[in-house]
């Protein structure tokens, strides 16, 4: 291809063959180091990152071998258009890249030697106008490879896309155009020049990198799910049935609760619920969430239960309780955001010490009626250092039904809605007999599965 003169500036001058053959050696001795990392990476198909690593390999080696024979052009030359049947060589790396200039004075074309074995060509045919390249262009991207010649003649602008072609052979490619108009004297677009490179293997190898990682994370996705839900399970108490606490004396409650897990698509979330007997034979009963989905969010919801715990049997009341776990998030090397409310029962009075940081208030059922109960509000968990919470008390009577929640629990609903939502339910949860039925009760009227997070309930009823 004679030289030209750009749109914008003269061509700039070639550099030496010195300097390039310095870049083609960096080049190989560079693509015979990925090499070697290729070697190394696993190649039992079973193994995911294995697969991934070599998938990046064989596309940094395409990258470079592209790299190698461009340089090589560079330094070489472009090819003249060969006068015989094409090489067997069609797939070769020097085949890769064509030239092509089209005069818009005389409609004449030129193509070189390899953009008729990119198109696959027969080398003796004419090159094609460019009123008649549309032609081997695939139906769906003719329209682009107009556009793109259209805004480059009428407007001077470079041409730089791709589009696919279909060989004589059916075979279809993926073909890069780089291209501009070239000036005449007088300013005038005379001819349009363009370097086509066909792009097929290299867009296979990043198809297959991006393919593969994405298998990869979904994989890891479902590794740390399954973990999360069975830390998620071995830390939260299994309730499945109604169970007595105290196990002896009066003021017992019967207690009951549950998980109910997002949909199977969805991370695991930090919603959990706690309730145990303590030393002094007081009850603590809890719920709360803990921002966040995940692994991250399983472990530290492990860590704020146990150190609920241990402050709890240390005999360590309510309010103050939250306020030591407030400065535990707060310390936190992955600093969290979360919501609780911690109760503690003294069966003997049948009293209620409660106290929330961020959460809904606990929930009292009376006599066929239901009412949050009020007591001091306090921030989030991990919001503010050297928080403070204030306590609440409550005497309970014979009868009477707490139920602690988490967002989540309604559906759709949240803050004061999906208080009245649970409110509403107490003529149905006054006809149950035990804490397992008024369980039963909220799943069965806002559901078991299919929810956008997870949630809790858990139903304390006094019984004797």
């Amino acid at each position: 291809m004679p030289p030209h003169l750009s749109a914008d500036r003269p061509a700039p001058p070639p550099p030496g063959r010195d300097s390039v053959d310095a870049l083609i050696s960096q080049t190989r001795r560079l693509r015979g180091e990925v090499d070697a990392v290729r070697r190394e990476a696993p190649e039992d198909g079973a193994d995911l990152e294995g697969r991934w690593q070599r998938a990046l390999c064989d596309l940094a080696l395409h990258q470079l071998n592209d790299l190698d024979a461009h340089l090589a052009q560079l330094r070489d030359g472009p090819s003249p258009a060969p006068v015989g049947p094409p090489a067997p060589s069609a797939g070769s790396l020097l085949s890769r890249v064509g030239s092509a200039e089209w005069n818009l004075l005389t409609d004449e074309a030129s193509w070189s030697g390899e953009l008729y074995q990119i198109l696959g060509r027969e080398p003796s045919s004419p090159a094609l106008t460019l009123d008649e390249l549309p032609s081997l262009v695939h139906d769906e991207d003719r329209q682009l490879l107009t556009a793109m010649v259209t805004d480059c003649l009428v407007d001077g602008k470079p041409i730089d896309g791709e589009f696919r072609i279909r060989r004589p052979d059916g075979e279809v490619r993926t073909v890069h155009m780089m291209g501009e108009p070239v000036l005449d004297v007088d300013g005038s677009t005379a001819s349009m020049w363009a370097v086509l490179r066909d792009v097929s293997e290299l867009r296979r190898s990043q198809r297959t990198v991006r393919e593969t990682g994405d298998a990869m994370q979904r994989h890891q996705a479902r590794t740390e799910h399954r973990l999360a839900a069975a830390l998620q399970e071995a830390v939260l108490p299994p309730r499945c049935g109604s169970l007595r606490l105290p196990r002896q004396g009066t003021g017992a409650l019967d207690l009951a609760a549950r998980h109910l897990p997002a949909s199977a698509s969805a991370p695991i979330g930090g919603h959990w619920y706690d309730a145990f007997d303590l030393p002094d034979g007081d009850t603590l009963l809890g719920a709360g969430d803990l921002t966040g989905h995940g692994m991250t969010v399983a472990s530290g919801m492990a860590t704020l239960i146990g150190a609920l715990r241990g402050m709890a049997m240390a005999g360590t009341a309510p309010g103050r309780l939250l306020g030591w776990l407030n400065q535990l998030l707060d310390a936190s090397d992955q600093p969290a955001l979360g919501s609780a409310v911690c109760c503690r029962y003294r069966p003997a009075t049948r009293t209620l010490s409660w106290a929330r940081a961020g959460h809904p208030a606990p929930l009292l059922f009376r006599d066929g009626t239901g009412r949050a109960l009020v007591g001091p509000e306090g921030v989030l968990l991990g919001a503010r250092s050297q928080a403070a919470y204030g306590q609440a008390e409550e005497t309970l009577r014979e009868g009477d039904l707490l139920l602690l929640h988490t967002d989540g629990l309604v559906p759709r609903h949240t803050g004061t809605e999906a208080v009245r939502r649970l409110l509403d339910l107490a003529p149905r949860l006054r006809a149950d007999r035990t804490a397992q039925d008024c369980v039963r009760t909220v799943v069965q009227e806002f559901g078991e599965s299919g929810r956008e997070d997870d949630a809790c309930v858990l139903v304390a009823r006094v019984v004797s």
